[in-house]
């Protein structure tokens, strides 16, 4: 898939910056930003200080030379294309940020959050790593009554515990391919209809 760079790690889903919607202007502005800052190795804030930045507006002019930007482009740039597929959604670390929201406005955000690990869980190049994920992965998201249980049916579910013992970097493909499917159908129609990205859209038209 092309876009702007995916999630790089797992860490990045328990980051401690919080989101939110602001539907007057259809933007989502991310707030409290000293994670996010210290993991692009910015200077830190200053004690007690809390910034609120749009990462879909980029400085310009010698007035904004300080401003923190979230993303390496425009985020804009790429809103319209969300609407083609969901691949372009999760392509995008801007698009992952704006779904996510979603997501979690319908109770439902551990579908993405499982998703993005799978995706990172497949990029370990060490036996030790992969133990340590898929177990992470397996505690957190498959097994029953986990904190982010995912809806998969019974039979993949206890394939996975089956061999949870030995993992390989395939334990989580076929649940994974069951939430992109049901991203795909159920959830990202609704997404493109949402404030959020709808919002999203006006603020690129009005450029």
């Amino acid at each position: 898939m092309e876009g702007c760079p995916v999630s790089p790690n797992d860490n990045t889903l328990h980051t401690d910056f919080h989101i939110f919607h602001s539907c007057w202007v259809g933007v989502i502005q991310i707030c409290s930003l000293d994670s996010l800052i210290s993991k692009q190795s910015q200077p830190p804030l200053q004690s007690g200080r809390i910034l609120s930045l749009s990462p879909f507006r980029r400085g310009q002019g010698d007035g904004d030379k300080g401003r923190l930007c979230c993303f390496p482009k425009d985020p804009l740039e790429d809103v319209e294309t969300w609407g083609e597929s969901v691949d372009k959604v999760l392509s995008c670390k801007a698009g992952q940020i704006a779904f996510r929201e979603f997501l979690k406005s319908e109770y439902s955000e551990e579908n993405i959050l499982f998703w993005l690990a799978c995706e990172d869980y497949k990029k370990i190049k060490t036996v030790p790593e992969m133990i340590s994920s898929a177990n992470r992965i397996y505690s957190e998201f498959v097994q029953t009554e986990a904190p982010k249980q995912i809806n998969i049916d019974c039979g993949t579910r206890e394939n996975i515990t089956k061999n949870i013992s030995q993992p390989t970097l395939t334990s989580f493909d076929t649940a994974q391919k069951l939430i992109y499917s049901l991203m795909a159908r159920d959830c990202y129609p609704r997404f493109l209809k949402s404030d959020i990205y709808q919002g999203l859209l006006r603020r690129t038209d009005s450029r």
